[in-house]
């Protein structure tokens, strides 16, 4: 399971809020991936 797929899936399950995918970006995940797990536009 890639990382993305571990943060999509701990968001959808109520496990991370989106500050805690925010904080994510460039460790984790890209920008366009916070756009795809959260449907938000990365600030």
């Amino acid at each position: 399971m890639s990382r993305r797929d571990k943060v999509g899936k701990y968001y959808a399950a109520g496990l991370w809020t989106l500050g805690m995918v925010r904080n994510a970006v460039g460790r984790w995940i890209t920008e366009a991936e916070f756009t795809e797990i959260t449907g938000q536009t990365y600030k």
